[in-house]
């Protein structure tokens, strides 16, 4: 039995096989599928046979390191939010830099003139919110 991707190689234009979605996207579901066994079976196995000695201590609620106090269904103050969502929009800042970086000497000055733009932007957005204390965190 020959591999797909030598049955693949072999289909060129005007063969009697015409080349099909199987066997375009044969190759990524069966990684997808083996990746999805392969965790299920992990899974699997860590409940099943992972150790199972729960005791009151364990049981108790724990975070960070302390014991928890108050109520449980306290609402979290919106600074929370607030630091989530600053943290999401800084974080996209440094996705969008590596692949201009890659791609640099290709954008020419179209690309650096767009990446300072946005960089400006980002700076903008930082002063602001530097200047409205959203940084500074209140006990």
């Amino acid at each position: 039995m020959q591999p797909l991707f030598a049955l693949v190689a072999q289909a060129a234009p005007g063969a009697s096989a015409p080349i099909t979605l199987t066997h375009q996207y044969g190759p990524v579901f069966l990684m997808v599928g083996f990746a999805l066994v392969v965790a299920l079976a992990v899974f699997t196995l860590a409940t099943v046979l992972g150790p199972k000695n729960p005791t009151a201590e364990k049981m108790l609620p724990y975070e960070s390191g302390s014991e928890s106090s108050g109520a449980r269904h306290v609402r979290l103050s919106v600074k929370f939010y607030l630091t989530a969502i600053l943290f999401v929009i800084f974080d996209i800042e440094a996705v969008f830099l590596y692949p201009w970086a890659v791609l640099y000497q290709s954008l020419g000055w179209t690309g650096l003139i767009e990446m300072t733009v946005f960089l400006g932007v980002l700076v903008a957005a930082l002063a602001y919110c530097w200047k409205k204390g959203a940084l500074e965190w209140e006990t």
